[in-house]
């Protein structure tokens, strides 16, 4: 039986999680290896450097650029305030003074005998790298960053926006075909995951945000719904660095498609624990998808589960990720060790693919990705 190893939408019940946590410069790594750590938990700072403000200063004063050092009232690398005089220079034997103050609150990082001008910098910016999952420290990477293993519930979604949370699952509709109005949102879902069904309502998202839910799971929305949330249209770039209250994961894709009732059920199964979920989305290369994961210890119903993806397999369930059955989801029947010509010319191998009601489709495999059971 040939075999094809296809990256694709992961609703998994166990599976082992490794997440990378990385500075975006070198820092401090505030743990070991070894540790336990929660979502939330800060496992490596450091701090940007500030903005640069560059000041006339020769010119306020009306010197030559080669006096500059001389009429300074602070030195290079001390700190400043705003509205601090940081240089004076006189005039008619001192009977006229000028001056020059800080614009910023900072350090006066250098002066320019050959411009005349001052350097000032902001304060540096802190930045901290959370854990993200609860999880174990299971490699450092020295001033930069760990690596956190966890094990759990990994479900993957199809689109997303909004940055990292930490909260609670909540289930806020009965079904996976349910619509997500403003009146499922509930003031205690403050600090919450919230799931929905088929399709979430605009006015349900400003209800979570306003609630301060941390994220909303569900199974789909209209794409115009998605510009008035954001203001503009969305491109291909990557996702997640939305200025959003409340991150937003699609599970299904744009329209009023119900959540897979495997994934529904999983949620609900699990709702009232923790979850670290995550809007980031790239569709090109080095695939990125928005993810929920719940940390939770292996049992013996979990025993038999891999927790890994795999290649292709007869019985797998697949969707359609192009057009013309985008969307939807169907059983593997057959995988043609040859190479089969496409309308376009193009030679790719293919699967067959039953979508039940007796219909089956012929699809490049490039055009479908394994959901994991």
């Amino acid at each position: 039986m040939a075999h094809s190893y296809t990256p694709g939408l992961r609703v998994s019940r166990f599976a082992k999680i490794v997440k990378e946590r990385r500075l975006p410069l070198k820092g401090e790594v505030t743990v070991k290896i070894g540790d336990i750590v929660s979502a939330k938990q800060i496992v490596a700072q450091t701090d940007l450097p500030g903005n640069v403000h560059p000041l006339n200063c020769a010119g306020q004063l009306g010197i030559v650029p080669a006096d500059i050092e001389s009429v300074l009232q602070v030195k290079p690398g001390q700190d400043i305030t705003k509205g601090q005089t940081i240089a004076v220079s006189t005039s008619f034997f001192g009977l006229f003074k000028s001056k020059v103050e800080s614009p910023i609150t900072g350090t006066l990082e250098g002066a320019s005998p050959i411009t005349g001008q001052l350097i000032l910098r902001e304060p540096p910016i802190p930045v901290e790298v959370s854990a993200y999952i609860d999880g174990k420290v299971t490699e450092i990477f020295e001033n930069e960053g760990v690596e956190i293993e966890s094990q759990g519930v990994f479900i993957q979604g199809i689109f997303g926006v909004g940055g990292e949370r930490y909260g609670k699952i909540k289930i806020a509709v009965k079904s996976a075909d349910e619509i997500l109005t403003k009146d499922h949102i509930k003031e205690d879902y403050k600090g919450c995951v919230i799931i929905g069904g088929s399709r979430l309502k605009i006015e349900a998202y400003h209800r979570a945000a306003e609630v301060g839910a941390v994220a909303i799971v569900v199974g789909g929305m209209h794409n115009r719904n998605l510009k008035a949330l954001l203001g503009y249209e969305q491109g291909v770039a990557i996702t997640g660095h939305e200025d959003l209250k409340t991150t937003l994961i699609l599970t299904e894709g744009f329209g009023e498609i119900a959540m897979a009732h495997r994934t529904f059920e999983l949620l609900s199964k699990h709702e009232g624990k923790s979850a670290s979920v995550s809007g980031a989305t790239q569709i090109r290369a080095g695939v990125i998808r928005p993810e929920v994961i719940i940390p939770i210890e292996k049992t013996d119903e979990l025993a038999d589960s891999k927790g890994e993806v795999k290649g292709l397999e007869m019985g797998d369930t697949l969707r359609v990720i192009r057009n013309p059955y985008f969307g939807a989801i169907g059983k593997l029947t057959a995988l043609p060790p040859e190479l089969q010509e496409l309308e376009t010319g193009a030679k790719v191998r293919v699967l067959e693919l039953d979508l039940g009601d007796g219909k089956r489709a012929v699809l490049p495999r490039a055009n479908v990705e394994i959901i994991e059971e």
